[in-house]
């Protein structure tokens, strides 16, 4: 089934992480991904942030030249992958929706709540696995592209 042409999707970390590693899941979604045009969806600069400093840590314990040439090499693994997606920001608009969710007490965590702020100002639908912590964002819509 395709999409209306008039939504957007916004990729969450665990998606991802998922199409990154090439699981089941991660096939699927780029599976229906294929049936998009480039311009109706993308990740955000937080979930960029997230894979970025995972890796890091990853360079930072090598412990050999070898780990490091390994970490590296992870790292611009995943620095290509990432942008092969379009990139949304973490602008002041989505910030003061941060904020918002957080003056009104939404219980999820920092990150998740700037991923959910980026979604929320440009109207998309979040592709996540994590439907426990984002369905208590109100007026978030978001999908599991996993099932």
């Amino acid at each position: 089934m395709t999409p209306p042409d008039n939504n957007i999707w916004l990729i969450d970390t665990d998606h991802l992480s998922l199409m990154d590693r090439g699981t089941s899941g991660g096939l699927k979604i780029l599976s229906r991904l294929r049936n998009l045009s480039p311009d109706d969806y993308g990740i955000s600069v937080v979930t960029y942030a997230e894979q970025a400093k995972g890796w890091l840590c990853k360079v930072a314990e090598a412990n050999s030249a070898e780990a490091e040439v390994r970490a590296f090499d992870k790292l611009q693994k995943s620095l290509t992958f990432c942008t092969a997606f379009a990139i949304w920001g973490y602008t002041p608009e989505a910030a003061a929706k941060c904020m918002e969710l957080k003056r009104r007490k939404v219980r999820v965590g920092t990150q998740d709540l700037r991923i959910a702020s980026i979604a929320l100002v440009n109207n998309a639908i979040l592709l996540t696995c994590n439907a426990r912590d984002f369905s208590k964002v109100p007026d978030l819509k978001f999908e599991d592209w996993t099932i």
